[in-house]
């Protein structure tokens, strides 16, 4: 995807600059737009050419032009590496959070069908790890569910913040695309407009250095691990409540809860969510590091640990979802154990309503 992504980032240039009146015949078009998607046999030859270069871009270009050789010497033609790297990794980030989205918004509709069913079904209510006042089973799902509602905004501000870097320079000057122009800056302008709605955005950035600015990696990820810290949150309680018997998660017909002791019912599932949210919340540090390390218009400590801790933020994110999502789907209540625990602490929450003087001198000095 990575690969084939940055292909059709040539396309785009090569058709706005023919488009533009820069000499590209439309067999070279033709030819780059039947290889649009990379085949298995080239990313041989572009790791043998990469090995020969230590170029992973140009290696690239050289793997494309082979199967299009009409386009061999204009693909590419004016940009700088980071047109195909910084522009793909946009594209990534907006279509993985066009992933994500939609299904943080099933796991909010099954909470909330859940929330509807049991809103009326008292409980007991915990401040301090101790019994208070009574809440109801529904309103508890309601706090998870405001919580995901606040990620779901962020993922969706996160995404429609996202501005395509479009068609810049090696430092972000647009000096080489003015060159082959030969000084046109309207026909520059217009080149960054095109590819960037041929790529589907509204705007690209207006200032860029080589990269766009890692401050975004930062954004959408300080998003995602904001998620994270919600998957950990929601999945503590689901254990506690399994722990008191109250709610738990799905348990399979044939599941085994535990090797040693069959009557265990273990919160496997929401433990994985509590481990998976705890990694991912803290994946975003990779990103605020990354960004503060920047030299001025570019150093290249930001790739390698950028091709692994993006993969992770969204990978990690999309397993808390899938955890949610099978967890939502059948959670069990048990209304007689809800009830027992009540009844036992309801001699208790009844003294709320005594008007003790003294009580209430005590608390107030408190």
């Amino acid at each position: 995807m990575r690969f084939s992504t940055w292909r059709k980032l040539w396309i785009w240039l090569a058709e706005s600059q023919k488009e533009l009146g820069l000499p590209i015949t439309g067999d070279a078009i033709e030819q780059m737009k039947a290889h649009a998607t990379i085949q298995d046999d080239e990313f041989a030859v572009a790791a043998e050419e990469e090995k020969r270069r230590r170029h992973d871009v140009m290696a690239h270009v050289h793997a494309f032009g082979l199967v299009a050789p009409a386009a061999a010497g204009i693909i590419h033609w004016g940009a700088t590496s980071c047109y195909c790297t910084d522009n793909a990794d946009l594209i990534l980030l907006r279509d993985g959070l066009d992933i994500l989205i939609p299904k943080l918004a099933v796991v909010v509709d099954k909470l909330s069908q859940f929330a509807q069913q049991y809103k009326d079904l008292p409980c007991l209510g915990f401040t301090h790890g101790q019994p208070a006042q009574l809440v109801t089973v529904g309103k508890r799902a309601c706090l998870w569910i405001q919580d995901l509602l606040m990620d779901l905004r962020n993922l969706e501000r996160a995404r429609d913040d996202l501005r395509f870097r479009g068609v810049k320079g090696t430092t972000g000057t647009q000096a080489s695309f003015l060159q082959i122009f030969e000084g046109d800056h309207d026909k520059v302008e217009k080149l960054d407009e095109l590819v960037t709605e041929k790529a589907g955005f509204s705007s690209a950035f207006i200032i860029s250095s080589q990269t766009y600015s890692r401050k975004i990696d930062v954004d959408v990820g300080n998003a995602l691990g904001s998620f994270g810290a919600t998957c950990e949150r929601i999945g503590i309680d689901i254990r506690h409540l399994a722990m008191l018997k109250e709610v738990e998660e799905p348990f399979e017909k044939d599941q085994i809860g535990s090797s040693a002791m069959a009557y265990k019912r273990n919160p496997m599932r929401s433990e994985r969510l509590c481990s998976l949210g705890r990694h991912l919340q803290n994946l975003p540090k990779d990103g605020l590091d990354t960004y503060s390390a920047q030299w001025f218009e570019r150093s290249l400590d930001d790739s390698a640990i950028r091709r692994i801790s993006i993969p992770e933020l969204y990978l990690c994110a999309d397993a808390c979802l899938i955890l949610l999502n099978n967890v939502s789907s059948g959670f069990v209540v048990y209304p007689e154990v809800i009830k027992r625990h009540v009844n036992d602490e309801l001699p208790f929450m009844a003294t709320e309503n005594v008007r003790n003087p003294i009580r209430y001198n005590i608390q107030f000095q408190c």
